[in-house]
């Protein structure tokens, strides 16, 4: 167990107002840092004001990268209780990305007792409105003064978190989504499958010109063949065609979604068929031509679900279930959300109290 430190913020900031939060813009007053240098391990965790660090330009995380994040939430139930999402899962995951990465593992106890130790300092932080939430940002970045490609000897992991507001104020809405055909996001040996920047960096571009042709996100291709789909935007994507449920297997450039395998579980559970498989961009227009391609919907952190109602591959525009949101997506909506906020049993026990 980590024997945490705490600085308390001299100065706290007001209270956002719920209604008016914009996603990843207002940070709390606190944030969680450690250390890790080779020889010692990682060491010194501790929670203390949020703000600036001083890093030297020769930082090695600004010149090779060498860096990963997660993404999670916590939120309050209706009798005020703080609970995490699946924890555990996002520890498992960062230990992937770090060996991918290079990076020195955190045991996962040490993972989920820094983020309730942060978000336990600011708990107040976590907003009670419907659809709210406190996004949650841990990260690790390499702090060597080095110019040379090799691993860091010295990181610093960092939690820092910010309130978010209702994903979908005014309802869920279908979005459009382009296929793209130039840039790919990640390929087979690369790093797809973690959570760091350069595969978000990677993912600009084509969003750029997907959002100057009015579409929301676009379709990812695998880098090889040029035809599976991988992902959407910066989400994982599933499909229901024919009344099976299909989604983009995890090949090694795809990233291993924690919503995606809640929705998976969930799925299995109420006796839906479900297929882990590759996926052409063909098949899905073919079942949409054929009316087999009943619903499409995106699984991910920020949006949870968020319903596709139109593909578009050059030329060519198919609308999915009517442009409308579909009976399933809203379905695992309803009950992902009714766990995370506390107002539907958990009977899988994904949520994690903050004492």
């Amino acid at each position: 167990m980590l024997d945490i430190s705490f600085t308390p913020n001299p100065n706290p900031k007001p209270r956002p107002d719920p209604d008016t939060l914009v996603f990843g813009k207002t940070f709390t007053d606190h944030m969680f840092l450690m250390n890790y240098d080779a020889g010692q391990g990682w060491h010194h965790p501790r929670v203390e004001p949020y703000g600036p660090l001083p890093f030297e330009l020769s930082c090695m995380v600004f010149h090779y990268a060498q860096e990963i994040f997660e993404g999670m939430k916590a939120y309050r139930t209706p009798e005020g209780k703080v609970r995490l999402f699946r924890p555990y899962e996002n520890a498992r995951r960062m230990n992937s990305s770090c060996r991918r990465l290079c990076i020195p593992e955190i045991p996962e106890e040490d993972f989920v007792q820094a983020v309730k130790a942060v978000v336990s300092a600011d708990r107040d932080w976590v907003p009670d409105k419907a659809g709210t939430s406190l996004y949650i940002r841990p990260f690790i970045i390499a702090t060597d003064c080095s110019l040379g490609v090799h691993a860091s000897r010295s990181y610093l992991f960092a939690v820092i978190c910010c309130p978010v507001g209702a994903y979908y104020p005014e309802g869920i809405n279908p979005v459009k989504i382009y296929v793209e055909d130039q840039d790919v996001r990640a390929v087979k040996g690369g790093t797809g499958f973690t959570k760091c920047g350069g595969n978000y960096a990677a993912s600009i571009r084509a969003g750029e010109r997907a959002e100057e042709q009015g579409f929301s996100q676009v379709l990812w291709l695998d880098g090889v063949h040029r035809k599976y789909i991988e992902e959407v935007g910066s989400m994982n994507v599933m499909f229901k065609i024919g009344g099976t449920v299909v989604t983009p297997e995890l090949t090694g450039s795809v990233l291993p979604g924690i919503t995606r395998k809640s929705c998976l579980e969930l799925l299995r559970d109420w006796g839906y068929s479900v297929e882990e498989r590759l996926v052409s961009a063909r098949e899905l227009f073919d079942a949409a031509q054929t009316g087999s391609l009943e619903e499409a919907w995106g699984t991910g952190t920020a949006a949870v679900v968020s319903p596709i109602g139109l593909l578009a591959e050059g030329e060519t525009r198919v609308e999915v279930g009517g442009g409308q949101i579909g009976r399933l997506t809203q379905r695992l909506y309803d009950t992902l959300t009714g766990i995370q906020w506390g107002t539907e049993p958990d009977p899988y026990g994904w949520m994690v109290p903050v004492e």
